[in-house]
């Protein structure tokens, strides 16, 4: 075999394991659902350690989040508008897409106001099997943040305010990672069909 045929082997191999690269790249970022709702993570995003309180008392960590699929929301119990909709709209969802464990999080943005009693007691008046959390400020901050989640607090006339936050809804699989993000405004019946689509992926996760 002459040296010149030598390098044209090796050329050609070289091409074809760059093509089978780009296939093979090409498959996987294209392996998941396409949501008609949201985005879905070519790259799942593992969630930060963070340290929050339920309803009962106990803690609340990633590990609660492993295990089983979630979807996670921020909000907090003196919205007006934004999150007791969307609340409804994932009760609705809960039930249209009977996805096996799948566990809907309310995370607070608004700890001064919220404590475990409250935000639990809110969370379970739209479904009972809701989760609601709270913390000290330190923790909410912490946690909006392994989120990517903005949250400000808005003084109003008169001494009272509000909190302006995100209002994304957090698909999280069963190694506590983020693999979809669901943004408003949101359609009960697509939103159960993203999930419904998404229900294969929701396991390991490489």
């Amino acid at each position: 075999m002459t040296k010149r045929l030598s390098w044209l082997l090796v050329a050609v191999a070289a091409l074809c394991a760059a093509v089978a690269g780009f296939w093979l790249a090409r498959e996987l970022d294209s392996s998941g659902p396409q949501l008609a709702s949201g985005t879905w993570l070519g790259i799942p995003r593992t969630v930060a350690d963070f340290r929050l309180t339920d309803s009962q008392g106990h803690p609340f960590t990633p590990h609660d989040l492993q295990g089983k699929p979630s979807l996670v929301f921020f909000g907090f119990t003196h919205c007006p508008d934004v999150c007791p909709t969307t609340l409804v709209k994932l009760a609705q969802v809960k039930k249209a897409a009977p996805v096996a464990g799948l566990q809907v999080v309310l995370v607070t943005v608004d700890p001064q106001r919220d404590t475990p009693e409250a935000i639990g007691k809110y969370a379970h008046a739209f479904d009972p099997t809701f989760i609601g959390l709270t913390g000290d400020q330190a923790a909410i901050d912490k946690v909006t943040k392994a989120f990517g989640v903005a949250a400000v607090r808005v003084d109003l006339p008169g001494g009272d305010y509000t909190m302006d936050h995100s209002a994304a809804v957090f698909l999280v699989n069963s190694r506590a990672q983020i693999v979809g993000i669901f943004t408003p405004p949101f359609d009960t019946r697509k939103l159960a069909q993203d999930l419904l689509a998404a229900t294969p992926h929701l396991g390991a996760q490489s």
